[in-house]
């Protein structure tokens, strides 16, 4: 499992920003630069589109059995019973999931929060087609006329609080 301490010490929770920080690591095995996170100090490779799926059946019941996880996935999917194995084992892996013994069967849970990994992907897609900006992406939805009122309302609402908050800042 890719885990690196930063070096973070308690205070460092209070942060803002602490629990999903873009870090830039250099990936030796292709020899490039890529932007990756730091979710409660763990460095968090991608998640593939499929072990997401995995990942979301966890999010909605865990502890899970692998046989659980293949019985929901069994009609979306289709896929074997091995592949859902190997997709939990890439998870543990990677740190998004950890598992417990109980008798004969591990029990899966997730260790990456849904909230997280919603962040994480969303500071991702900002930083490589936005350039870190957020205003371009709005105005894009507000151009197309695809923000909803209560978007605009929601919009608001964070804005206001995001400046109650920054006001002595």
């Amino acid at each position: 499992m890719l885990t690196q301490s930063f070096g973070l010490d308690l205070a460092d929770k209070q942060k803002k920003n602490y629990f999903c920080q873009p870090v830039a690591l250099i990936d030796y095995k292709c020899n490039s630069l890529c932007i990756t996170f730091v979710i409660d100090g763990v460095v968090m490779k991608d998640i593939s589109q499929a072990e997401l799926e995995v990942l979301k059946v966890l999010w909605q019941q865990s502890p899970a059995t692998a046989n659980q996880v293949v019985e929901v996935l069994a009609d979306a999917s289709q896929w074997h019973e091995k592949t859902v194995k190997t997709l939990l084992n890439r998870l543990v892996t990677k740190g998004a999931v950890s598992f417990e013994k109980d008798g004969r069967a591990y029990l899966y849970s997730p260790v990456l929060q849904q909230a997280d990994y919603q962040m994480k992907e969303s500071q991702s897609f900002i930083q490589r087609v936005f350039s870190g900006r957020i205003a371009p992406l709005v105005a894009g939805f507000a151009q197309q006329d695809k923000l909803a009122e209560q978007d605009i309302a929601e919009l608001k609402q964070l804005i206001a609080r995001w400046e109650q908050e920054n006001k002595n800042d």
